[in-house]
This record gives C-alpha cells, structure tokens and sequence, in this order.
C-alpha cells in the first residue's frame, strides 16, 4: 500500500535535516512516496496594487524571484533523496505561490485528505528556535490535527523509534500510524514505554471507548487496561507486519513530567523517533500544556510524531 507522505521545504538546513531523516528511514522502500512542498507568499508584500496596473501580470517580480528560488531549492531537496536510495517517481515537488501565510498553506494542503503524514523540519531550541517554534511549526502543532504531524528537530541518526504508550484510544491510534508506516520494514526496532507520573495521573478510558475504532472481540481478546495497554500495542504492531522479536517492552519509570521523561528515555534507549498520541483538538490541557507540546520543548536531535 502506498504512503503518501507531505514534506514542508523552505531550503533551510533544518528542512534538509529533515529529507535526511526521510533518506535514513525510508531509502530503497517502493510503498513511500513524497510530495515535496513550498510556499512562496505574497502576504503582506505590499506590491498587490501591480495587479489593478496590469491585470494579466502572474506575480509581481519578487514573487517570481523568490518562486523561482524555491523551485531550485525543491530540485536540490529531490536530487538529494535519489542520491541516498529514493526512485525518481517516488519524489514530488511544487513551489505554491499563496496569498496567506506559509503555515495556513502547509496546513491548507495537509488537510486534502490525500496524505499519510506531514513532515517539517524545526530549528534547536534557544531563542532564535523558540521564535521559529512560535511561528511556522506552533501553528501547524495546533491546528493540524487531521494528519499525522512529524516534526523533525537537528539531525536525527537512529532509526530506532519509542512508542508513548497509555490507556486511551489515541495511544492506540498513534500505534496504529507507526505500524502503518514502519510494518513494511522487517528491520524496524519499536520500543513501548509508559511513563508513570508520581501526581495526576489521568483515569483509564472505559473499555467501550476503544470499541467504535477496532471492534468489542478485538478489544476483548487484546485490551489490556489493567497493564496499561502494553499488549494491545504490542499487538496492533505485530497485525501490520512488524515482528515481535523487534518490539521491546521497557521498564516504567516513576517522574514527575512525562514529556521529560520520554525524552530521557529516547536518549537512554538511542531512539531517534518519539510517537505520540495526541489528544483531541478540543480536549483541554493543563497550565503547562499537553504531553506533546511539553516533549517538543526538550527535542533535541530527535523527530517527534504527533498522531491525533
């Protein structure tokens, strides 16, 4: 089965760090196909007047200039996942000239329906990264929830991947979208965590909840809310392809924030990815934020898949 994967492109390094990071996962995988994507906006450019001069006038000239920019960068992004093991059909590329903002364009083409996920790359942290990270990629953290969000922090050099694992559907779900795209490599290493939080812990969903996605006599043979749900992840993997020889348990950890501490464990582990199921859009966080966004704040050279 084919999936279709969005990747945003500015021709920032932090954007080529995250085609790298495609190259390392998913070099030589026929079921993988990119749509590489740039947005050239003219919001705010100040210049729209030009089209009541000349109203068969495309762009304005520094709009064509900086199209024609991104459409090299686009070729550069291309030629570099071919070099590193990507078939030249697997790869495609646009340069969108839009009247808003970048994000709301990202977001705009995440939400066709057509994609798997949604690839950005992000800036390290410090204070030129948090003002990027209040930008481009917090709008898409926020708003884009009808596609799997990977974001892609510094150079990320392993392929192994750390699944959030607890007791609510979206945790399910984000196991569900790592299967999806991780089943069809037989070498993939998947390792469950579940972070125990000392104070706050939130209730277990009701056993019904899980029925509306996969069914009461799956949940009845595989749920297992008493042990955290460990096996039913475990089990979702292993319905999409991946051997379970290749999915570790870990040992749970007591802390006090779980975002730190699944990044601690990434770190420990030598994991590059963190999957996360997020919860829903209209679900309400704490003062401190979700787990998700918590996580992101910490992300060294690590991706982040935010599922839900």
């Amino acid at each position: 089965m084919e999936k279709k994967i969005l990747v945003a492109v500015d021709g920032s390094p932090y954007s080529m760090n995250s085609i790298d990071y495609l190259a390392r996962l998913f070099k030589g995988d026929p079921s993988i196909s990119l749509h590489l994507h740039a947005v050239v906006s003219e919001a705010g450019s100040g210049q729209n007047w030009m089209y009541e001069v000349d109203p068969l006038r495309e762009h304005t000239p520094l709009t064509e200039r900086r199209r024609i920019t991104a459409e090299k960068f686009l070729r550069d992004a291309k030629a570099r996942l071919v070099r590193n093991g990507f078939n030249v059909q697997q790869v495609t590329h646009v340069a969108e000239v839009s009247q808003v903002q970048a994000a709301p364009s990202i977001h705009r083409e995440a939400s066709k329906g057509v994609y798997d996920a949604l690839v950005i790359g992000r800036r390290g942290m410090g204070k030129v990264g948090e003002l990027f990270f209040g930008s481009v990629s917090a709008y898409l953290i926020d708003r884009c929830h009808d596609v799997p969000l990977w974001i892609v922090d510094g150079e990320v050099s392993s392929s192994r991947y750390l699944l959030a694992v607890h007791c609510k559907p979206q945790s399910l779900l984000a196991a569900d979208h790592l299967a999806f795209i991780a089943g069809s490599h037989p070498e993939s290493e998947i390792l469950l965590y579940h972070s125990n939080v000392l104070f706050g812990s939130e209730q277990a969903t009701e056993p019904e909840e899980f029925h509306k996605i996969w069914g009461k006599d799956w949940c009845e043979k595989y749920l297992d809310i008493e042990n955290f749900l460990f096996y039913a992840h475990a089990q979702v993997l292993m319905d999409h392809g991946v051997p379970a020889k290749h999915i570790t348990q870990l040992r749970m950890e007591w802390n006090l924030e779980v975002g730190r501490d699944l990044i601690k464990q990434a770190k420990k582990h030598r994991c590059g990815t963190i999957v996360i199921g997020r919860r829903p859009k209209e679900a309400t966080k704490s003062l401190l934020g979700g787990v998700s966004d918590r996580a992101l704040s910490q992300a060294q050279n690590l991706a982040l898949w935010l599922v839900g």
